[in-house]
């Protein structure tokens, strides 16, 4: 009897961080918090804009460069993961899907563990199951960083263009989406040969998955 009312209270506490955040922009994330901390100051740059004002092409640019399986998986890329290969330092190469990311910005942080991970695991879980894909990208777009203190498209697309989120074209885009795996060390502003490199992949990875039409994967009901 106490191990259900356990796991009733543990559902009901993961319904309570997770179901509000479906239909209302979260006030904040864990990483948010965390760049307060550890900004001079404790500013950081980020404004909530609706999936309506979001240009599409910086949605499927991130979805080219994290997460071209989105649509159709669950939370978790098994294909991905069952490809991983470890590289020479002996650590297993990432297959972290876009679910998985936002579930760690939202509510983890960043050093890596069993504890972290079997966390990110059921926050991911929960998410897929309460949320529909565009609500997750919707959510991510507006709270990951792209940069020491900058996070969400809106202000990224301030801060390095000097446009909105609305305008961003492919170009920036993929500079963007370019420097999302290490937004502290790349810069979308003043890229370096890496960065521009990456954007170019990115841009004929949009390509390949045919432009911002792919988007129709996950805005139609239910998706």
């Amino acid at each position: 009897m106490f191990a259900l009312r356990l796991s009733a209270g543990a559902v009901a506490i993961l319904l309570l961080l997770i179901l509000p955040w479906r239909w209302i922009p979260p006030p904040t994330s864990a990483y948010m918090l965390r760049a307060h901390k550890d900004t001079p100051g404790g500013r950081i740059e980020q404004r909530w804009v609706p999936w309506e004002e979001i240009s599409p092409h910086v949605a499927v640019a991130v979805l080219a460069a994290e997460d071209q399986r989105f649509p159709i998986h669950h939370g978790f890329d098994w294909r991905a993961i069952g490809d991983a290969i470890q590289d020479d330092s002996g650590r297993l190469r990432g297959a972290s899907t876009l679910s998985q990311q936002l579930a760690k910005n939202l509510y983890l942080w960043p050093a890596r563990s069993w504890l972290r991970k079997a966390l990110e695991a059921v926050l991911t879980t929960c998410l897929e199951a309460t949320w529909p894909k565009k609500r997750i990208l919707e959510v991510y777009l507006n709270v990951a960083e792209f940069g020491p203190g900058v996070f969400g498209v809106e202000a990224a697309a301030n801060r390095y263009f000097g446009t909105s989120a609305a305008q961003l074209n492919p170009r920036q885009a993929a500079l963007l989406a370019a420097v999302l795996p290490s937004p502290k060390q790349l810069s979308a502003a003043s890229p370096s040969i890496y960065v521009r490199t990456r954007a170019g992949g990115i841009h004929e990875a949009v390509r390949k998955l045919g432009g911002t039409p792919f988007l129709k994967q996950i805005t139609v009901p239910g998706r």
